[in-house]
């Protein structure tokens, strides 16, 4: 008997509506978690979606595999619902993070959006359908403005800082700045040498970071677990840190509790923030 499925704080056209109503005020952005690393972030300029994973392509593919990919939360909005978005980033080529039939219909409901996904993935995302006249690369150091987003890529570790034949990385992250708040979003990532310094450069107002693990046996790449991603924050003490890529598939999760209890150990001004899948959340100065 499977378990019932976590049920999103709103769903389809009335999550659309109310990312379509939200009026950040100078200052602010709204927040919508979409389930495993995938967000949406308003500002009053533009909106952002960030490795948005919205079907069940992945749940097929290894249905009858040793690996099975069994959904934990429920879709929350189906991608060509999805509408009124400027600017949609994916950190690396894992399905669950640059998701082919996520992405081209998001796409077609944004005729006018654009996409960045690591420059060493252009031909692959053209492949499977990206309109490369859409579609931009980063890589580590490379900066990128839509819609009132300044956009920084900086590497990630998938448990290692991998590149291509021509040495460009193949796992992004993003220090993201908007109407005077900025964020960093991991991607998939352990804590690397060099990492700390990166995000000490300018105030982070969010963390946004994995806490999955990793585990030889599951037999995919891992990221920070929960105790490493609070270390992270206490050091860079972001406002807030805020725990993705749990609760999407059971082979690849961890209670969100590990990362409840890990969180008493984050020193005084920076807040752990635990999101419901499409919870809306105002972050103001």
């Amino acid at each position: 008997m499977t378990s019932p499925l976590i049920q999103p704080a709103l769903q389809g056209q009335h999550l659309c509506s109310e990312i379509h109503s939200a009026t950040p005020a100078p200052g602010t952005v709204v927040v919508w978690w979409l389930g495993q690393s995938g967000f949406v972030i308003k500002s009053r300029y533009g909106t952002l979606v960030i490795d948005p994973y919205l079907t069940d392509s992945l749940t097929r593919k290894y249905a009858a595999t040793d690996r099975p990919h069994i959904r934990m939360t429920e879709i929350p909005i189906a991608p060509a619902e999805l509408s009124g978005i400027d600017l949609v980033l994916c950190s690396h080529k894992h399905s669950d993070h640059m998701d082919p039939e996520s992405l081209v219909p998001l796409l077609g409901a944004n005729p006018l959006a654009e996409i960045g996904v690591p420059e060493s993935l252009i031909h692959h995302g053209e492949k499977f359908g990206l309109p490369g006249r859409r579609l931009f690369g980063l890589d580590a150091g490379w900066t990128y403005d839509w819609a009132g987003f300044h956009i920084e890529a900086i590497p990630s570790a998938h448990e290692g800082i991998d590149r291509d034949s021509v040495g460009r990385h193949l796992y992004l992250g993003f220090v993201i700045e908007v109407d005077g708040i900025c964020l960093y979003h991991s991607g998939d990532s352990v804590v690397y040498e060099g990492l700390v310094e990166s995000l000490l450069r300018k105030p982070l107002d969010l963390m946004l970071l994995p806490i999955n693990g990793r585990d030889p046996g599951r037999g995919v790449p891992g990221n920070m677990t929960a105790g490493e991603a609070v270390d992270l924050a206490a050091v860079v003490k972001p406002r807030f840190l805020v725990p993705h890529h749990f609760d999407m598939f059971t082979f690849n999760t961890v209670p969100v509790s590990e990362f409840e209890a890990e969180s008493h150990r984050l020193p005084p001004g920076v807040g752990p923030r635990v999101l419901r899948c499409a919870e809306r959340w105002e972050v103001g100065p």
